[in-house]
Parts: C-alpha cells; structure tokens; sequence
C-alpha cells in the first residue's frame, strides 16, 4: 500500500505542482482546491467516500469498467492513499521549485535551454536537495496511517495486533506492532537524518 500510494504519490504530486505554478488560472485553481480539500480533510473520511461511496456511483463505473476496481477494498485504499499522498507532495514540490531564484531560470534561458530543458537539467535538481527530506518524511507518515486501511477490511499490521490482543487480553501484541514500526522506520529515519 506504502509503495504504490507514495510512487504514485510522487508522479502526480509532481504534476498538479507544476500545473499551480504554470497552468492557466482555471487549472491553477483547479490544483489549489484539489490540495486544499485533500490536505483538509481527514484520511479516514476520504477512505470512507471513496470505499462506502463508490457504490453510489456503481452504473457509472460498470459503465466505464472501473466497478471492479472500486469494488476491491485494496485498490480504494491504495487510490485513497494516492490522492491523499499527492496532495501533500504536490505542496512540498511547489515549494522546492518555487524557492529555486527566478535567476536561475533566467540564466538557463539565456543560454538558449527549453523551458522543459530549464526545469530538467537546472530546476529540478536544485529543488530536489530541498524536497527529499520533505518526501521522506512524508513516506514515513503514510507508513503510520496505513492502520486506517484495516477500517475496509484491509489485514494490517495494527488490526492484526488488535486481534491478537482480544485473544490474549493483553497489551503485548500492541507493544510487538509498535516495535514492529519501529525496526521498519528506523532506517528511514536514519536516512532523513543523514540527508538533511
């Protein structure tokens, strides 16, 4: 779940930042309201419009063939997940390319690069020291609200443990699914550090 919504987290987080920075007005707003309203509410309340809603949507979505995805609990949390992740990607690649000096831009223009060729070779990597913190911090974030998906029947590593403690009623399982994140994130933590 971790490595699909975050992937695919980056490459439309990446695009709806461009189209806010450089797209007409309509779709500039367009991208702003998508942020705004995904960054604003709450995950759990995404998970639920999208797994409980699409039902609603049903004949629409046979209509189009995408019933079978939305009717699959998996694939409405990863796409949940993705939107989600997109969102908060989107605001951190903004800014990473925004705080790139306008004269670099200029100089690469001078020289007779693209605008695709400036945002390639001059922007991005500039931006990119600013963003992997950011992007690395933001995985680890989607690493912990992956418990949420065990609210549409997804097994997790959280629901497990809760499940395990109605067994043994007793805290230890819980203690082990903590511990369990812990030795996962660790070395990502480690690596945040390093980078930064």
């Amino acid at each position: 779940l971790v490595v699909i919504s975050v992937g695919l987290g980056v490459v439309l987080g990446f695009l709806v930042a461009l189209v806010r920075l450089y797209g007409g007005p309509v779709s500039s707003r367009i991208a702003t309201g998508y942020t705004t309203f995904f960054r604003g509410t709450p995950l759990l309340c995404q998970l639920f419009l999208v797994y409980y809603g699409a039902g609603q949507f049903r004949p629409a979505l046979e209509a189009v063939g995408l019933w079978t995805f939305f009717r699959d609990a998996f694939f409405c949390a990863a796409f949940t997940f993705t939107i989600n992740t997109a969102a908060y990607q989107a605001e951190i690649f903004r800014g990473a390319i925004a705080s790139v000096h306008r004269g670099q831009w200029e100089a690469a223009r001078s020289t007779g690069l693209s605008w695709a060729q400036t945002m390639i070779h001059v922007v991005v990597p500039q931006a990119a020291r600013n963003v992997l913190p950011d992007l690395l911090s933001n995985t680890l974030e989607v690493v912990k609200l992956t418990t949420l998906a065990s609210v549409v029947a997804i097994p997790e590593l959280l629901n497990a443990a809760r499940n395990a403690q109605a067994l043994t009623y007793n805290a230890t399982p819980i203690v082990l699914a903590a511990l369990m994140y812990l030795v996962l994130l660790w070395p990502v933590v480690r690596l945040i550090s390093r980078l930064e």
